[in-house]
């Protein structure tokens, strides 16, 4: 199938077209008839399927086939409500893209900025309005938003909206939009929450399903290091090393340890960036830009300033600290890998986190292949939360002919 076989409007399709892209992929071949239609749906497909375009394209179709010329002041139509800022302004830009042959217009609005500009766009008339759930409600409480007009309604990421604890304020949302409208639900995950929250969000729907283990199994070359806390430090500047030139993003579970590791590998001279919640919006925006324009090769990110980086040649995802929710891991390494490109995905498993590898591997139904021998790899043979157990002095290996340690000294003489 390709995008003409959709019967999609001409303007789109050359849009489309001029972006390279020709056939959709699996989420999209099944969701877009559907809501052509004009029928509710849930749509459950992993980070990097084309989920935005999924939605966006039937959006504007309809907009498209509705309206006219656009004359007098435009009224929203379309809502489009994610999790973060940087999804938001990634959603948008594509919403540009694909209408950039249209008369249809966009804006965006989160928070962590003034409001004032987000505002005046707003005044001058927007046709579809992407938006995070608090700087919507706001708005809205001040009379700056009215959703009279509006016909399509779509919430994205939305497991992530529950683990970030709006879905009290998408819930007030929802309550203040008219009933006659078709709502779109696109999440990564299925937890029984948001199932529930379908129930009473979506009128009659259709769900589409595209398994993650499809896209991790067939499209990213994974492994596992086996490594003492102690020693992370050390596999992480070993592998950077080793791919001066590529992208790399590197997950931390915490904003502490995303802090740290910049801090190390700086002492390191390798130069990275960190995103997370304690970042402005203006430094968050600063290094997505330098990480997209390659001037950036090493970011490191939490799991939920991550929700939006969308980077076309990430060559590798590293798991710095393995994730304590299986699905984040479907979420972080299909970073990678994304369209037609492989990509690799690294992670990081010391002792105290091989429950969480094996919960992994369950999920994705394949065992992580184990990365064979490396400088740092003390206790790799030790199982179940021993590895940090192992002496590690540097006496203990003095005398070894292939002494490793002499990789850890040239590390730290260099830190």
């Amino acid at each position: 199938m390709t995008f003409k076989d959709l019967k999609l409007e001409l303007p789109i399709l050359k849009a489309l077209e001029k972006q390279g892209y020709t056939q959709p992929t699996p989420i999209q071949e099944q969701a877009i008839p559907i809501l052509l239609k004009g029928h509710d749906l849930l749509g459950v497909a992993q980070t990097g399927t084309g989920k935005t375009a999924a939605f966006g394209i039937p959006i504007l179709n309809h907009l498209l086939k509705e309206n006219n010329s656009g004359q007098g002041k435009r009224k929203i139509k379309a809502l489009v409500v994610t999790p973060t800022r940087e999804l938001a302004i990634q959603i948008a830009e594509n919403f540009t893209d694909y209408s950039q042959f249209t008369h249809l217009r966009n804006t965006v609005i989160f928070g962590g900025v003034k409001q004032s500009k987000q505002v005046a766009s707003l005044q001058q008339g927007v046709d579809i309005l992407v938006a995070t759930p608090g700087r919507l409600l706001d708005l809205m409480n001040q009379g700056y938003i009215t959703f009279r007009d509006l016909k399509y309604v779509v919430l994205d990421e939305a497991d992530q909206m529950l683990d970030m604890g709006f879905i009290h304020d998408v819930k007030k949302i929802i309550a203040k939009l008219p009933p006659n409208r078709q709502s779109l639900f696109f999440s990564a995950t299925m937890p029984k929450t948001i199932v529930e929250l379908s129930q009473k969000m979506l009128g009659d729907f259709e769900r589409v399903t595209i398994k993650p283990e499809q896209a991790t199994a067939e499209k990213v070359k994974q492994g596992v290091y086996f490594v003492s806390k102690n020693n992370k430090p050390n596999l992480l500047i070993h592998l950077l090393e080793q791919r001066p030139q590529d992208s790399v993003l590197v997950f931390s579970r915490t904003k502490h340890g995303a802090n740290k590791i910049v801090k190390t590998l700086d002492k390191a001279k390798i130069k990275s960036t960190a995103i997370h919640g304690n970042k402005s919006q203006a430094q968050r925006q600063k290094a997505l830009g330098e990480f997209k324009d390659g001037s950036l090769k090493v970011l490191i990110a939490t799991d939920i300033a991550a929700r939006g980086i969308d980077v076309d040649d990430l060559a590798l995802v590293i798991n710095y600290d393995l994730p304590n929710v299986s699905e984040t891991y479907v979420h972080r390494i299909g970073r990678t890998g994304r369209a037609s490109a492989s990509g690799i995905a690294l992670s990081f498993c010391m002792g105290d986190e091989r429950p969480y590898l094996k919960d992994i591997e369950k999920l994705i139904k394949q065992q992580v292949p184990r990365m064979g021998e490396h400088p740092y790899m003390e206790g790799a043979d030790v199982v179940d939360g021993s590895l940090d157990k192992k002496p590690q002095g540097r006496n203990n290996n003095r005398n070894r002919p292939n002494n490793k340690n002499r990789n850890n000294n040239r590390n730290r003489n260099r830190n």
